[in-house]
């Protein structure tokens, strides 16, 4: 018996079935994004507080979808939203939690797995979020190219520069 594959639109297609209020295309683009929102937000926030937060991005996205002009400035587009939202969740938190407390949130059931992501978070940001795609979320440099903007020269820069201070904050202890 053969299956067939439903080809893929092409996700300026999506993004206009989106905007008028296709629900099924907005899923798809969830799917597409999904992992990218959630490296971003990881990168600055605890894994807990990023699984909420995804959730706000894409409802901050949902509704205000209608007024992105230019359906190929998605992805950037939701890039900013998820930024911003970390940016404004962490500065609403700096008044009730210590930055030490903050990071270390979840030690367990993996309290290494936490230590490393802790270690990660205090990266410089252009590190932080390439090291969080590639470690965390499972993406190839080349996706993390075509998803960021970023050349692959430069995701390889990022990413070798960031495993390098990421070992030696570690202390070499060979668990990256």
């Amino acid at each position: 018996m053969l299956t067939t594959i439903e080809p893929k639109l092409p996700e300026a297609t999506l993004v206009r079935a989106a905007q008028s209020g296709d629900r099924v295309a907005f899923g798809e683009l969830y799917q597409e994004y999904g992992r990218l929102i959630h490296g971003i937000l990881l990168a600055h926030v605890s894994y807990q507080d990023a699984e909420d937060l995804m959730q706000d991005v894409f409802m901050k996205a949902i509704k205000q979808l209608p007024s992105l002009r230019e359906p190929a400035a998605f992805a950037g587009w939701l890039i900013a939203i998820a930024r911003r939202t970390a940016t404004d969740y962490l500065r609403s938190r700096k008044t009730t939690l210590p930055v030490g407390e903050f990071l270390s949130v979840g030690r367990a059931p993996d309290g290494e797995a936490f230590a490393i992501l802790a270690s990660i978070q205090q990266l410089p940001k252009s590190y932080r979020e390439t090291l969080i795609f590639r470690l965390v979320e499972g993406m190839t440099g080349p996706e993390i190219a075509a998803r960021t903007g970023l050349t692959r020269d430069s995701v390889r820069v990022n990413l070798c520069r960031g495993m390098k201070l990421l070992r030696d904050r570690l202390g070499g202890q060979g668990k990256v």
